[in-house]
């Protein structure tokens, strides 16, 4: 079968699952200053799409795989992006390091709002890390990027390392670099990845926070604290 049809393939299942109203309602979950384009169709089908898509290439090169996923990213459509992301994560364990400049590029080119983002990050950017730490340094070098997306992308791409307790110190100095952000979704990205380390660390994340609090902004502070006893919640909140 010639690469390309797959993703006319997938174009055709999406457009027979649509649903316009679903669509709009999706649509409302992003600020006016974000457009973003919906089939309408559940998470759950998404996901149950990917999974049929990866059945069928998941012997191909990877190479092929990534053209794929390439061309899925290119879509305005959210869905499209998101299968491209969910298929990546499931080849991530071929990851090479050159594939760094990929993802880079798909952040850098692709992600226009924080739900994509969010799910390029969490899994195929996450695992990429995991297997290959030595490009946090690589990662860090996000968090002074000019494009918000970029800025969140170097913050949630350790939500699921944080979760399993990896990368505390290096969680801790990109928290650093994005502490004055003013953008509110870079904001909610950082204290998002700290909750998560919290969940590891929790003594270690509270007296971060106390020690940061007087000039985090309150949107990541409330983040960061969300999964913390009501007691510390309490002192971390005070003036």
């Amino acid at each position: 079968m010639e690469l390309k049809s797959y993703v006319t393939d997938i174009r055709e299942t999406l457009e027979q699952h649509a649903d316009p109203v679903a669509a709009a309602a999706a649509a409302r979950f992003f600020k006016n200053k974000e457009t973003v384009h919906f089939y309408g169709i559940r998470a759950a089908e998404v996901r149950k799409i990917s999974t049929l898509l990866y059945e069928h290439i998941k012997g191909l090169q990877k190479q092929d795989h990534m053209q794929l996923c390439e061309w899925l990213m290119q879509s305005r459509f959210f869905e499209e992006k998101a299968i491209a992301c969910y298929c990546s994560e499931k080849f991530s364990k071929q990851y090479e390091r050159t594939d760094f400049n990929v993802l880079q590029r798909w952040v850098n080119t692709y992600v226009d709002n924080w739900a994509i983002c969010d799910t390029l990050c969490n899994h195929p950017i996450g695992n990429f890390m995991m297997k290959y730490p030595d490009y946090l340094t690589e990662l860090k070098k996000w968090a002074q990027a000019s494009n918000r997306w970029v800025r969140r992308a170097a913050a949630v791409s350790l939500i699921i390392p944080a979760k399993k307790g990896l990368f505390l110190d290096d969680i801790f100095e990109i928290a650093d670099s994005l502490l004055l952000d003013k953008d509110d979704m870079v904001q909610k990205g950082y204290g998002w990845m700290l909750k998560a380390a919290s969940q590891a660390y929790p003594d270690a994340v509270f007296h971060y926070v106390l020690s940061k609090k007087r000039n985090m902004p309150r949107t990541a502070l409330r983040y960061a604290i969300e999964k913390m006893p009501a007691d510390w919640k309490k002192e971390a909140m005070q003036k």
